[in-house]
């Protein structure tokens, strides 16, 4: 018989965030949350990759992971574990830090990879950063989400969303006040979806470049989640945020089936 498997139980500072999030989220737009996780998957390890398209993101993910009973940790920058009271929150709940660009950016993925042997879910962007896609698909992804499945096989739930960008703005908090009044008067829609899980069982983890294959699937999967959340905007999208800058250095090339 196997052993049953560890499970983690989120702090209550985060499932008390998690309900306030719904809350901020229904006051400055409409959530419409489709998809879920299957239940064979539930109880156990799971990493959540997400597209990254403003600084809204975080609470609308976490608004949508409380419709969907799931209170991941989640890997999240440095820079907000130093701030004074938000760091505190952050470190409380669970939630994992990760500095990039600095040596310690390896110590987020030992940190992460105890977590999901513990039967955390896992709340990743895979790109990286706030995508600079002019279209705003994303980007080509980090590596980190793809070694951290390869490692640790657990499932990697393609997580799209869409209309955050038009609750605030990219260069936060510049320009927040604007954006907050606007959302509380058109309150745009916040779709995020649940995708199927993503088939790395063909990536040999130990095999040459599995890795960015392994992304690539991903980033992949991610953005066939994403075409269905903006049917009338399958090139640009229709609200212009001037504050994004745009950079296509990482744009992310779709593999075929024969690649």
């Amino acid at each position: 018989m196997e052993a049953a498997h560890p499970s983690w139980r989120p702090p209550l500072i985060w499932r008390v965030a998690l309900l306030l999030a719904r809350v901020v989220v229904g006051m400055l737009a409409r959530l419409e949350v489709t998809g879920d996780i299957p239940a064979r998957l539930r109880g156990g390890p799971l990493i959540l990759a997400a597209n990254h398209i403003s600084p809204f993101d975080p609470i609308a993910l976490a608004a949508a992971c409380r419709a969907r009973r799931l209170a991941p940790r989640i890997m999240a920058t440095g820079g907000l574990f130093r701030a004074p009271l938000i760091g505190t929150a952050m470190r409380s709940a669970g939630h994992i830090r990760v500095d990039r660009g600095t040596s310690g950016v390896h110590r987020a993925l030992d940190d992460a990879a105890a977590a999901v042997a513990v039967g955390a879910p896992i709340l990743v962007y895979p790109e990286g950063r706030i995508g600079l896609d002019p279209g705003m698909w994303p980007e080509r992804g980090k590596t980190g989400t793809a070694r951290l499945a390869l490692t640790s096989g657990a499932p990697v739930i393609p997580v799209a969303q869409w209309g955050s960008h038009e609750v605030l703005p990219y260069g936060a908090p510049k320009g927040m006040l604007r954006g907050i009044t606007r959302a509380l008067v058109r309150r745009p829609t916040v779709r995020v979806h649940f995708g199927d899980p993503v088939d790395l069982a063909e990536v040999p983890p130990a095999a040459p470049g599995a890795a960015r294959l392994a992304t690539d699937r991903i980033i992949d999967a991610l953005t066939d989640t994403l075409v269905p959340l903006r049917p009338d905007e399958p090139d640009r999208p229709h609200h212009v945020d001037p504050s994004r800058p745009v950079d296509t250095r990482r744009a992310h090339r779709r593999r075929s089936a024969t690649d």
